[in-house]
This record gives structure tokens, C-alpha cells and sequence, in this order.
């Protein structure tokens, strides 16, 4: 009878525990799997442990230049994105024009329809310009799908600002510019650095539109899709745990420097 109070009593706690480990265990999988050394080309079955894949994580060829040119994109379509995002953001929240209600409308579209749509779309406006597909292009695609994740976590964080501080601000003599730089954007800091995170997690991630206008151009998404159909080699998955053991330091370090933040 006390064990089935207690269930009842952390019930939702035990439902959210077992959905996250529902969702993580793939990357234990990975984790797993990048220890093992097949006797194939198929890294599908536990053989035995070997660190040989962790010593030459290059072993494999092309793997690292799809890696490097992977995160190069996601780097620039980070940066792009995040500073074309926070200008639209801060004229949506922030002012009244005419085309505000159908801007508001199209910045969902690219959220909102099938990524096969907006991919084919793209290759058919590249094609029909007689631009050559490469790294520009993929680059502008990423930008273009990236966007409308920062302008709406930024547009959040704009609209939820409290406009007496900048109205303090200008009251103490503080030019536009200082009010700007030192109340405005320190304050839309978390949501500009979530779209940021948000475009870089999409942009090193994305398959589909990169397929579509990659031309003879391979990222390590790509790289992964080919090398499945021939072999999927080790290294593959230690790529994969470092970029997903990256990511959980970096939320450990938001959330310690919030924590912080909130005590101070």
C-alpha cells in the first residue's frame, strides 16, 4: 500500500523520467556503438570493445572534410540568421507599418510547411537564376529556414521587455545608442542566443534542403546518408556523441550561469 501512495504521489516525476530516457536512449545506443569494433563494414551488431575509433576519429576518408564544412556552414547560417532574425524582430515587436499583419503570417510558413517544399522550392528559384550549386547556395538555404526561428524566440523576448527601463535610460541623458547597447540588447541577450543555438542545432542537422541544393557538395549529414547505404564505419558515431556531449555542456553552462544570475 505505501508503494503504490508513492507511485501515485510522483507519478508525472516517473512519466517525465521514463519519456527521457525513452528519448535518449538512441544516443546511448551511439555511445555505446562507438566503442565497438565490427568484423564488417556494418557497425549494426556488438563485436567487441575497441577505443580504435576514438584514437583516429579521421580515419575514414572525406568524414572530417564533411565535418569541417558542416560546421562551417552552420557558423556563417548562424550568424546570418541571427542578425537578419533580430532586425525583423525588433521592427515587428517594436514598430507599426502597413504589411506588419502579413509579415507576422509569413515568418511561420517556412516553420510550418514541409521541409521537401521549401527545399524544392529553393533548388527551382537557384536553377531558374543559372546559379550553380555549391556552398553559396546551401548557405542562403540554411539562412532562409534558419530565420524564422530567431525572429520568433527574439520577438518573444522584445514583446515581454519592459519599455519603462529604456524610458529610464533616456531619461539619464543616454543617447539612443547607449540605451540600446546597454539596457535593450542585454535584456534580448537569452532570446537572440536561443534563436542562435536553435539555428546553429538546425543548420549542422538539416538533410533535406541541403540535399536538394548541395550539388556535388557533401556535408556530414550527407556523408552519413551515403555511408549508410555502403557501411556505416565507427567514427560516424563518435561524431555524434562528441556533438551531442558539446551540446549537453553547453546547456549545463546556461543553465549554471542563469542559476547564478538569479542569486546575484
Amino acid at each position: 500500500m505505501p508503494l503504490t501512495r508513492w507511485i501515485r504521489r510522483n507519478l508525472v516525476v516517473l512519466a517525465g523520467l521514463g519519456t527521457l530516457g525513452y528519448l535518449l536512449l538512441p544516443n546511448v545506443v551511439v555511445l555505446v556503438f562507438s566503442f565497438n569494433q565490427p568484423n564488417g563494414r556494418f557497425n549494426y551488431a556488438w563485436q567487441r570493445f575497441s577505443t580504435d575509433a576514438w584514437t583516429h576519429p579521421c580515419g575514414v576518408a572525406d568524414l572530417c572534410g564533411s565535418l569541417s564544412l558542416s560546421l562551417k556552414i552552420a557558423v556563417w547560417a548562424t550568424i546570418g540568421a541571427t542578425v537578419l532574425g533580430t532586425m525583423i524582430a525588433f521592427a515587428l515587436a517594436r514598430y507599426r507599418f502597413r504589411a506588419r499583419p502579413a509579415v507576422n503570417s509569413l515568418i511561420f510558413l517556412p516553420m510550418a510547411m514541409p521541409e521537401v517544399v521549401m527545399a524544392a522550392s529553393l533548388a527551382t528559384l537557384f536553377l531558374n537564376m543559372g546559379v550553380g550549386f555549391g556552398f553559396w547556395t546551401i548557405l542562403i538555404a540554411h539562412i532562409m529556414f534558419c530565420l524564422s526561428f530567431v525572429v520568433t524566440a527574439v520577438k518573444a523576448r522584445v514583446m515581454s521587455m519592459d519599455p519603462r527601463l529604456e524610458q529610464a535610460a533616456q531619461d539619464l541623458y543616454a543617447s539612443p545608442a547607449q540605451t540600446f547597447a546597454r539596457v535593450t540588447l542585454p535584456i534580448a541577450a537569452p532570446g537572440i542566443a536561443a534563436g542562435a543555438l536553435l539555428s546553429f542545432a538546425l543548420s549542422f542537422d538539416d538533410f533535406i534542403i541541403t540535399n536538394f541544393n548541395a550539388g556535388s557538395t557533401v556535408t556530414f549529414p550527407m556523408f552519413v546518408w551515403g555511408s549508410a547505404q555502403r557501411g556505416t564505419p565507427v567514427q560516424i558515431n563518435v561524431i555524434g556523441t562528441a556533438m551531442f556531449a558539446v551540446a549537453v555542456v553547453c546547456v549545463l553552462a546556461g543553465q549554471l550561469v542563469g542559476a547564478r544570475r538569479k542569486r546575484s
